[in-house]
């Protein structure tokens, strides 16, 4: 069975412009204004929530990181001493959703003033959509044990729902993507595109930070398409297309995964290498899964393969962090020792049970290999201390490998067995527990959402290792919950894939 195409559409190359040199000053001017506003924001007050928030939202964080860690550190110390009994729903759930997000431990019973009496949540909070959908966005930042979230998630989801289907309401469009994309599990990137009309239409918003929002955009676009032009010339000179034609051919899909996991501009060498890694697994995943032609098709990949790692090598070596190759090799050969098994259960006709199927396929998900690759790269910040914590099977880790092979098998499993692929954690559960398909699902999914919970305490102070190193590993569970939660996109290339493409590679934010 043939695998549909790539995204064919041209992306432009981007070629010296001589206006960005005057785009960057601006933009410097922009931030240093901005910078001036937050200084002087009250520390306790809703406007400062908002500022933050609006700043995450675009994009922006990345140039505000350390004023925005001092004005949640001071919030959080404030609310230690004062607490914030005035707060309305709006504020606490957002003063709530952001100072998680930083990774302080605020108990979540801040919302038992929400409730009435018998314990629910109050009536009258069901009029109140800009709080219940605070509120919603705020529960997703929940941890194992936390009854009052669920309770207050199934609450305001409830309500949501049914104010959604008010397309007069000014706020429908947003409720809807909410459900659909909570901000949690949403890619900084395509938040960045969609909020920016959003906050546009806002009539308070701040015309600096909207301003700078649109040039910062445009001007990572322009380096993103340099990034891609220059990785495309690598991929094309393999010739993949011509000499392995049954192999997914998906380098921009996949480097949109990538910028997925960072976008900012002191992570393109680490981009760079994580593209070429992953592209050069996933063409070798294919011929594993499908196809009895494996020595071959394996030499070109395998060469092309060595290839990439010298080159890792010698970037390492100029910036002294060799050993972190050592990990990425390590790591890399653990996989393909998976899909070995994977290949021979499938030769057998072997259908494991659950567990003996995700203690290997936890690894051939790709996801351990690749949040160790991604940390090659990333400069000081990774250190040997960082990989031995990765090669540790740590829960963070775990977690985000669990909700990958667990999403990707429940929406490409069907196609794959079609194809004669070994049996996915879908059929092994069937056929362990005698249960129908959908009975399958549930139960998978409920693993889904214990891994998000998973992931958001091992985000909480104190961490193992640092919040930017964590955050790659969260941002590889959001492409996944983009990019399988409904189906495969980027096996079947759709509708949902071409325009994130389109947002994010090809059209510029107007200005």
């Amino acid at each position: 069975m043939s695998l549909p195409p790539s995204v064919t559409a041209p992306i432009p190359t981007q070629r010296l412009n001589p206006e960005v040199a005057c785009r960057k000053q601006q933009i410097e001017e922009l931030k240093d204004e901005l910078r001036n506003e937050l200084k002087t924001t009250a520390r306790k007050s809703s406007q400062l929530l908002n500022f933050i928030d609006s700043i995450q939202r675009l994009g922006l964080a990345y140039q505000f990181e350390r004023e925005i860690k001092e004005a949640l550190e001071d919030m959080y110390q404030t609310y230690n001493l004062d607490g914030d009994d005035n707060d309305d729903l709006t504020n606490a759930s957002l003063r709530f959703r952001l100072l998680r997000q930083e990774g302080y431990h605020i108990p979540a019973d801040v919302f038992n003033k929400f409730k009435d009496d018998e314990g629910n949540f109050k009536e009258s909070l069901t009029g109140d959509l800009p709080g219940l959908l605070a509120l919603y966005e705020a529960t997703h930042l929940m941890a194992h044990g936390e009854d009052i979230l669920e309770e207050a998630l199934a609450f305001s989801t409830a309500h949501l729902q049914s104010m959604a289907t008010d397309s007069t309401h000014p706020l429908a469009a947003q409720v809807t993507r909410a459900l659909k994309r909570p901000i949690r599990k949403c890619l900084t990137r395509v938040e960045a595109r969609h909020y920016i009309s959003v906050y546009q239409e806002d009539g308070s918003h701040n015309k600096t930070l909207l301003q700078l929002a649109k040039l910062d955009f445009n001007l990572l676009q322009s380096l993103h398409r340099k990034e891609l032009s220059e990785v495309t010339r690598w991929w094309k000179g393999l010739n993949f297309a011509k000499t392995i034609p049954f192999a997914r051919d998906r380098l921009v899909e996949g480097y949109l995964w990538i910028l997925g996991v960072y976008f900012e501009p002191q992570y393109s060498l680490a981009r760079r290498i994580l593209i070429k890694v992953f592209a050069m697994i996933s063409i070798i995943d294919d011929i594993y899964d499908a196809y009895d032609q494996l020595p071959d098709y394996m030499k070109p990949c395998y060469q092309a393969l060595l290839d990439v790692y010298e080159e890792m090598e010698e970037e390492m070596a100029k910036e002294g962090n060799l050993y972190s190759v050592q990990y990425a090799k390590a790591a890399i050969t653990r996989q393909i020792q998976a899909y070995f098994v994977e290949a021979k259960w499938l030769n057998q006709e072997y259908t494991p049970t659950l567990d003996e199927y995700m203690s290997n396929a936890l690894v051939s998900s790709g996801y351990s290999m690749l949040i160790t690759t991604s940390f090659v790269g990333m400069g000081d910040i990774a250190t040997k201390e960082t990989f031995d914590w990765v090669f540790s099977d740590p829960k963070m880790v775990r977690a985000s490998c669990i909700i990958c092979r667990l999403m990707d098998d429940i929406a490409s499993h069907e196609f794959e067995q079609k194809r004669g692929h070994v049996a996915s954690a879908v059929e092994c559960y069937m056929k362990q527990y005698g249960v129908c398909k959908q009975e399958a699902y549930d139960k998978l999914n409920k693993q889904v959402v214990n891994g998000w919970k998973d992931m958001n305490k091992e985000c909480l102070k104190p961490t193992q290792v640092s919040m930017p190193l964590l955050t790659r590993v969260l941002n590889f569970s959001r492409v996944i919950d983009i990019l399988y939660k409904d189906e495969d996109q980027y096996t079947h290339v759709g509708k949902l894939m071409k325009d994130l493409i389109a947002s994010i590679f090809i059209d510029p934010m107007p200005i």
